[in-house]
């Protein structure tokens, strides 16, 4: 796109063209009829400073001065801003008329024959009649000029203002035929295409195919042109590409998610503006909304504080105040509806309401959709095709600002993960697009929203006032239905009021249910009847408590639910069998222990084999009120059992290879899950074991420090196991975790059992699994390659002697004892030139010639942030806040949290096929016939290197020189 500049002298120029939407400066646009193409301004003439003495002159100068008068420096007016000669640029310019309409700030319309009359203010009645008569309402193209921008003005010849759209709107109406609402900004894909193909109907166009070309912009269709084609030959290529839109959009619904608003609402018996309407004055509500930066909002409460109730008014302002100007796109998850619980369902409910509104967006779906039809949404790859198609959507520079809603996340049992990545990743990557979802306190939910940049929480229980006002107003509409419809007198309708306010704890769900079951009730009794309903929350659990306790279960539900009240994140069923000892044996009946839960009551609830409290405030009356039911030693017993049977467990669960990958050298990218997976029932032992153990050692009552000595379990366990215990760590993720914990444990026993040969053992192992966690992480069996780059006289490589990879020698012999290197932090890809430590020493900066600083977490080693910057940085360090580093480039703003930027994927590349020892491209991997064998240790890189038969030397920077032989027996 190119715009015309008006200069000091009153010259107009031509500036370059604007690469995209995103690069063009506020602009205003000029609507006209044409005179005689020899009367016309050209790009031409405006190349070569020539056309002053033509007619049309007279428009530009008239568009110029409006513009400057309005604030604008920069306009555009198509007899010459369009090099027409060119049909390339001719052909993008008509089929983005459209939009470069739309986009202007200000759009005036010249009406050239409209020449001075009687025009007095308030006196419209002399000239409203002429206003029809202008050619401007009878040419083709002056329609989509007439409904596409937002500011539309009229003037006369003689530059006089004669109203806008709006104020115009009744005259528009009836001399075009075009219905009020389309004049006011109703999106035009809620009228038929046939409806707007009626708009023109008695409208002319120079060239036939124009008539339909004109429409383009109108119908939201893009094609090549053609121009000698004819009318009707253009118009069925349109029909054409209708056609396909409405097969595709028609495949690719599920689901109408305005139906199913419309229905939830419905259920709820109506939406009560008194329900949300607080949310509108939150802070962090007109944060997202008001901030541009601000593009992922998180409302988060428990079950039946009113999430969606709050998520459909919400919605419903929005519409109010910005359908005109963005789209409005929301799906609502179910956990009962398998058509609606998983994340594919809502990538296609999100995309059928985009691609409703914004019907040229559909062309990326197209691309896929035409080639393998309603197959496309639904097999195995459905999710990763339209993941692609929505990231390739809303990185479209012609998407207009799109408002993306999540109800309920945590009834989406389906991929969840999956979409939260998703939604994070397109939360930072397009500036068009905002999020705002609701859903449960869930903290995986939370863990994954972390990696968002711009993200705001607004917590329904740190906004309880306002919650139990909205509570309080819903309880009096909802008593107030009750005594119409079942006739209550003033003295009942009080008092069923005064109840349901006293004991409803500011919850919808429970207020609602019980007007339910009173509404099934006559108004006999009524009064008495109320007090056959739990007075609050508390009271419900309590009486669960008590039905728990006379039951003849008693034992194992006070086990399950001690057991769910400790562990650090929902367990599933398979790991439960683990940790209760009534469960063991019980991994493959699965049915059995899922009716155990359901004898704790409705405490407890079972979400795709993953236990859950039903509600958070469940988990805090028994931690408040019922410790004594559930934790008769105290919870510090519950946290050793747990570790207890954690170590028991994985000592019989954990071995070499266990997901048999064999190739020492496998990827984690490459490991699949096998199923059933062998270690399903000891994930969470794996991860917790030494948190579970650092609790219960807190309380010093209690505590045995034999456990930690010479021949305890701990010691056991890391002599027989450690190995297999790190191996299961890469295959969880979870290495960084490791390194912590193992710290963890070496800080608990120098401080209880510093004197035990347990200490030397748990010291090793900690050097071993953070000198080492680079390559474990990357290829979990290289715990076992790890041995032969450990020191000789390491704890850990004599105690696994035995697991050494076989037929491979190391010459010269590794060191006797670890290095003073305590670990490699890679991913700089380049020298590093400066680090720094923050001042409370939890994380460590680099800054590299890469032109990257990193932020590293300074216990685990994980990378917590990257930053790019425009110079290589000779100096950094943390200021005393530790938000900002100062460097010799300025201050560069880094995060205390994490914000771990996933890889980019690069194109794969063809890589060289060998026989026998190589290393690869990259010279981090000794190979073996062109698979990864050892990944080498940073020190032990090489920068040159050389093959003799199944022997490789390798030249290290530092000096050092060495070499690795393969035998024919390697394993």
């Amino acid at each position: 796109m190119r715009l015309l500049r008006c200069n000091d002298t009153g010259e107009f120029s031509l500036s370059e063209v604007f690469a995209n939407d995103e690069t063009i400066p506020p602009y205003a646009i000029l609507s006209h009829t044409w005179l005689e193409d020899a009367q016309e301004p050209t790009f031409e003439d405006l190349t070569k400073g020539t056309g002053r003495a033509k007619l049309g002159y007279k428009k530009l100068q008239f568009c110029g001065e409006q513009a400057y008068y309005d604030g604008l420096q920069y306009f555009w007016v198509d007899t010459c801003c369009i090099n027409k000669s060119n049909f390339a640029e001719l052909s993008q310019a008509i089929n983005s008329m459209f939009r470069w309409y739309r986009n202007a700030a200000r759009c005036y319309v010249y009406l050239s024959d409209f020449k001075d009359r009687c025009i007095v203010d308030g006196l419209r009645s002399p000239w409203d009649s002429e206003l029809g008569r202008s050619k401007w309402f009878t040419r083709g193209w002056t329609l989509q000029e007439l409904l596409a921008p937002r500011s539309l003005e009229f003037f006369s010849y003689d530059g006089i203002r004669l109203g806008d759209r709006s104020s115009l709107r009744e005259q528009i109406k009836q001399i075009t035929g075009v219905p009020v609402s389309a004049l006011q900004g109703t999106r035009l894909s809620q009228f038929s295409a046939d409806e707007r193909f009626l708009w023109m109907e008695r409208r002319q166009t120079k060239r036939p195919e124009d008539k339909v070309y004109s429409m383009l912009g109108i119908l939201d269709v893009e094609i090549p042109l053609y121009y000698g084609e004819g009318a009707g030959n253009a118009a069925k290529r349109v029909q054409e590409v209708i056609d396909k839109r409405e097969i595709c959009l028609r495949d690719l619904r599920l689901t109408d998610p305005y139906d199913d608003k419309k229905r939830i609402e419905n259920t709820k018996g109506g939406l009560l503006v008194d329900s949300y309407r607080w949310v509108l004055q939150n802070p962090d509500f007109q944060q997202w909304r008001d901030n541009s930066q601000s593009r992922l909002l998180w409302i988060k409460g428990d079950p039946g504080k009113g999430k969606t109730m709050v998520l459909c008014g919400i919605i419903n302002e929005l519409s109010a105040s910005l359908a005109k100007t963005a789209h409005l796109c929301y799906f609502f998850c179910q956990a009962t509806d398998s058509r609606i619980n998983g994340a594919t369902a809502v990538l296609r409910g999100l995309l059928f309401m985009l691609l409703s509104q914004q019907p040229s967006l559909i062309a990326h779906l197209r691309k896929k959709h035409d080639r393998t039809g309603k197959v496309l949404f639904e097999d195995a790859n459905a999710w990763v095709a339209l993941c692609d198609i929505f990231t390739d959507i809303v990185q479209d520079p012609s998407i207009e600002i799109a408002y993306f809603f999540i109800d309920a996340l945590d009834e989406c049992i389906i991929d969840l993960p999956r979409l939260l990545d998703l939604i994070v990743q397109t939360s930072s990557a397009s500036s068009q697009v905002k999020w705002i979802m609701s859903s449960r306190n869930w903290p995986d939910i939370e863990e994954r929203l972390e990696r968002a940049g711009d993200k705001v929480r607004l917590s329904l229980e740190l906004n309880a006032d306002s919650v139990s006002a909205a509570v309080r107003s819903y309880i009096e509409h909802k008593v107030s239905q009750l005594a119409r419809d079942k006739k209550y007198n003033d003295q009942m309708q009080r008092a069923v009021l005064d109840y349901l306010q006293t004991n409803a704890n500011d919850t919808f769900l429970w207020a609602a249910l019980v007007c339910q079951n009173l509404n099934q009730m006559s108004q006999v009794n009524i009064v008495k009847k109320l007090e056959a309903f739990p007075p609050g929350l508390d009271s419900l659990y309590n009486q669960m408590i008590q039905r728990i306790n006379k039951s003849n279960d008693v034992d194992i539900c006070r086990r399950v639910l001690a057991t769910v009240a400790v562990v650090y994140r929902p367990v599933t069923l398979q790991e439960l069998t683990s940790l209760v000892e009534e469960l063991d044996g019980m991994a493959e009946e699965l049915g059995l222990v899922r009716d155990i839960v359901d004898l704790c009551g409705s405490l407890l609830t079972i979400r795709d084999g993953t236990i859950y409290f039903v509600h958070q405030s469940a988990k805090d009356f028994l931690l408040r009120e019922a410790l004594d039911v559930i934790f008769p030693s105290g919870s510090k017993v519950v946290h050793y059992t747990v570790f207890f049977r954690s170590l028991l467990a994985m000592s019989a669960t954990l071995q070499r290879d266990v997901y048999r990958l064999s190739a020492l050298g496998c990827s984690i990218e490459q490991t699949k899950q096998p199923n059933p997976d062998p270690l399903a029932a000891s994930w969470y032992l794996c991860i917790y074991w030494i948190d579970h153990l650092c609790d219960w050692s807190s309380d010093s009552l209690i505590f045995d420090a034999s456990v930690l000595k010479n021949g305890g379990i701990v010691d056991s366990f890391i002599r027989k196991k450690y190995l297999y215990w790190l191996e299961a760590l890469s295959l969880y993720r979870t290495m960084s975790k490791g390194v912590v914990s193992m710290s963890r444990l070496e800080a608990l026993i120098k401080e209880r059992a510093a004197a035990s040969s347990t200490m030397e053992v748990v010291r090793d192992a900690r050097r071993f699994i953070t000198y080492h966690k680079s390559a474990i992480e990357s290829s979990p069996l290289q715990a076992y390659g790890a041995l032969l780059f450990s020191p000789t006289r390491s704890v850990i490589r004599a105690l696994f002697k035995d697991e050494e990879p076989q037929g491979i020698v190391i010459k010269p012999g590794m060191q006797e004892q670890w290095s003073s290197c305590l670990s490699t932090l890679e991913g700089h890809s380049n020298s590093v030139w400066s680090v720094a430590f923050s001042h409370d020493s939890t994380r460590l900066a680099s800054a590299s010639y890469d032109r990257t600083v990193k932020v590293w977490d300074a216990h685990s080693g994980e990378c917590l942030q990257t930053v790019d910057v425009e110079k290589v940085l000779d100096h950094i360090s943390f200021d005393s806040s530790g938000n900002y580093l100062n460097t010799d480039g300025g201050v560069v703003s880094v995060s205390a949290q994490s914000t771990t930027t996933p890889a980019s994927v690069s194109a794969e590349t063809r890589i060289a096929q060998y026989q026998g020892i190589a290393l690869d491209r990259a010279c981090t991997w000794i190979t073996y016939n062109s698979q990864n064998l050892l990944k080498l240790p940073s020190e032990y890189r090489p920068s040159c290197s050389k093959v003799l038969g199944n022997v490789i030397a390798l030249g290290v920077g530092n000096g050092r020189v060495w070499m690795c032989e393969v035998g024919r027996n390697m394993s």
